[in-house]
């Protein structure tokens, strides 16, 4: 083992739990209305803490196991034949384990913004279980452990998806899981009263730039020369993608919004993910200033031409952002087109069946969405029993 990367990848795993734990929570609870925030931050902490549970049980061993190409097994559950002294790599595998927890924890977290205000706490709980460890814990299998994309012996393509930090495993996944649940729960009846908050959007979009480092430079498992670019060009594509966005809403609108501003960010920062190992600063510019507009203009797409009320935008900015960055490694020539292309068709064509079949399920047990009363009360209220603010004063 090597004690700087060993110390770097501690660093690494707290970033990306702050990712989730406030940052994601305080970026989703700012978009809602003030009658919703405590069912966010509710569901945003009960999915990180069931998360981390199931991925000790099963989920690790799903996807870094050795069963073959398609799972990894069971071998491992509950840590089984691992201890402090077990290394992967030059690092000790529990940390691994914990690193790449705080992945599965954040990736299903990412799809609350496609529900919330209208969603059961229960469905939430049992469907966000259940797809960590049928949809996203085998894909995780496919590119990072070893199996069906990563050029394996027994890969698809010869020499593997490249998806350095989570394009398809944690943004397309969960983009796609986002949208068909925004379409199974049909639109919200209220939809016209802006975020109650954008201090605390903007808040929570800082720390998930900041934990963003963790979650590219980490992914490099080592404290070297390609961990500080990963976590140079995720930087520059964040503040440029920011930028962009911008301007392209004070070109649209006459006026360029705060909430517009750091949404550009978090494009950024999906974006330039599955490339931060590959690509250099000019790139990464290039990816960030495409992104900005790109996904601005996909939420136009899906809430006014698709008429889906993806509440939060999770498809047009995560999905749209993740794939957008596979692509881009084509363009830049660090990947090839079948391999990339050809990632995101299995990916994609294995979340929407998965993703399906697991709501239908659930559904079948949970009620899938709140009733209009509760709907109109709220969901900190109706649904938890509290109240972020006090009304009456």
């Amino acid at each position: 083992m090597v004690g700087a990367d060993t110390a770097w990848i501690i660093v690494a795993t707290a970033l990306v739990l702050f990712m989730t734990l406030p940052g994601l929570a305080l970026f989703y609870g700012g978009l809602v209305r003030a009658r919703n925030v405590l069912s966010v931050f509710m569901q945003c902490f009960s999915i990180a803490c069931l998360m981390s549970v199931l991925w000790l049980a099963a989920g690790y061993s799903i996807a870094f196991g050795e069963a073959n190409a398609y799972w990894g097994g069971l071998e491992h559950a509950f840590l089984a034949g691992i201890d402090a002294e077990t290394v992967a790599g030059t690092i000790p595998e529990v940390l691994f384990f914990a690193f790449q927890m705080t992945f599965a924890i954040i990736t299903p977290a990412l799809i609350v913004g496609a529900y919330v205000e209208r969603i059961s706490y229960g469905f939430v709980m049992a469907f966000s279980g259940l797809w960590m460890l049928i949809c996203y814990a085998p894909v995780a299998h496919w590119i990072w452990g070893g199996g069906l994309l990563a050029g394996a012996e027994w890969s698809l393509f010869e020499n593997g998806v490249n998806d350095f930090a989570g394009g398809i495993v944690v943004h397309q996944t969960a983009g796609i899981a986002a949208l068909l649940l925004a379409l199974f729960l049909g639109q919200r009846k209220d939809k016209s009263k802006p975020p109650h908050n954008p201090g605390m959007v903007m808040i929570g979009a800082a720390m998930l730039w900041v934990g963003w480092f963790g979650f590219n430079g980490g992914s490099q498992l080592a404290a070297d020369g390609g961990a500080a670019m990963a976590l140079t060009v995720t930087h520059i594509s964040a503040a440029t993608a920011s930028l962009t966005w911008a301007l392209w809403e004070r070109i649209r609108y006459g006026k360029a919004s705060l909430v517009g501003m750091v949404t550009g960010t978090i494009a950024g920062l999906a974006s330039i993910t599955p490339a931060s190992g590959s690509v250099g600063p000019v790139e990464a510019l290039i990816i960030g200033g495409v992104a900005g507009v790109l996904c601005q203009v996909l939420c136009g797409v899906i809430k006014e031409l698709l008429n889906i009320d993806d509440t939060l935008d999770v498809f047009a900015v995560h999905g749209v952002g993740g794939m957008f960055g596979i692509i881009m490694l084509v363009v830049f020539g660090h990947a090839g087109a079948t391999e990339q292309l050809g990632g995101l068709a299995v990916v994609g064509a294995w979340t929407i069946v998965t993703t399906t079949a697991i709501i239908l399920v659930v559904k079948a047990i949970f009620p899938l969405r709140v009733g209009e009363e509760d709907e109109a009360t709220g969901l900190d209220l109706t649904s938890h029993g509290e109240r972020a603010y006090d009304m009456t004063s």
